[in-house]
């Protein structure tokens, strides 16, 4: 695996969480934190489904089309807000990117 934050993600990157967090679910949110940097991060529902989601390696288009099911959002909105937070999560070491080689 490679650090994520290096790295500019797009509709078929594959991330999953990094191994060195840890995270509890809140009722319907979640609250990770960095065990290397002691960064504390909550997430919303929609958040703590992406969270739930990449438990296991899934790519941004697997990941905008579980939420599209579940949700009533417009798909390029979905995937845009999704690159966002992944994207910030990543700045945070809270996920990785799975070698896409590999993949």
């Amino acid at each position: 695996m490679t650090s994520c934050s290096a790295r500019k993600l797009s509709g078929q990157s594959r991330v999953v969480v990094s191994q060195d967090q840890v995270s509890c679910d809140l009722s319907a949110e979640a609250a990770l934190f960095n065990l290397k940097s002691g960064v504390y991060f909550g997430l919303n529902t929609v958040g703590a489904s992406i969270w739930k989601l990449i438990q296991e390696p899934r790519t941004i288009k697997e990941i905008r089309e579980a939420l599209v099911d579940e949700y009533d959002v417009e798909p390029k909105r979905c995937e845009k807000d999704i690159l966002e937070l992944l994207q910030e999560l990543s700045t945070h070491g809270l996920i990785e990117i799975v070698d896409e080689k590999n993949t």
